[in-house]
């Protein structure tokens, strides 16, 4: 296997400063970081330049939801694996989330569990739900 030391390229969304370099913390192992935004408006423009293999995005944040970012992505044809971290449990923002094309959802509260457990999922190609 060639690629053994390949660490996989994640661009990070979140408008919580503080939750962004946990996440950090979290993934740094395991994952390449390449870039770290608070606005869903700038995630168009860094996945262009980062070519990350993952997405992982709060729902809420300033100047675009994650959702309507999702949809922006896939239908720009963006193929990274897109993963939400976020607080909302409601099942129609879980929902709405895969339908704009998620693979994975995680509940913040269940970060340290759930989330790089997830992103291997996405990476497989297989989806993840926390559970609640």
């Amino acid at each position: 296997m060639a690629e053994q030391n390949h660490r996989p390229r994640v661009l990070l969304a979140d408008d919580h400063a503080g939750m962004l370099e946990r996440v950090k913390e979290l993934l740094c192992s395991d994952f390449e970081i390449v870039d770290a935004l608070s606005d869903g408006l700038l995630v168009r423009d860094a996945v262009a330049k980062t070519n990350p293999e993952l997405i992982v995005m709060d729902v809420g944040m300033p100047g675009q939801d994650g959702i309507k970012t999702a949809r922006q992505l896939r239908h720009l044809g963006c193929t990274a694996k897109i993963v939400f971290l976020t607080v909302a449990q409601d099942e129609d923002y879980i929902a709405a989330a895969f339908a704009a094309g998620a693979v994975a959802y995680v509940l913040k509260g269940r970060m340290q569990l759930d989330l790089i457990f997830a992103l291997k999922e996405a990476l497989s190609g297989r989806s993840f739900i926390s559970s609640r």
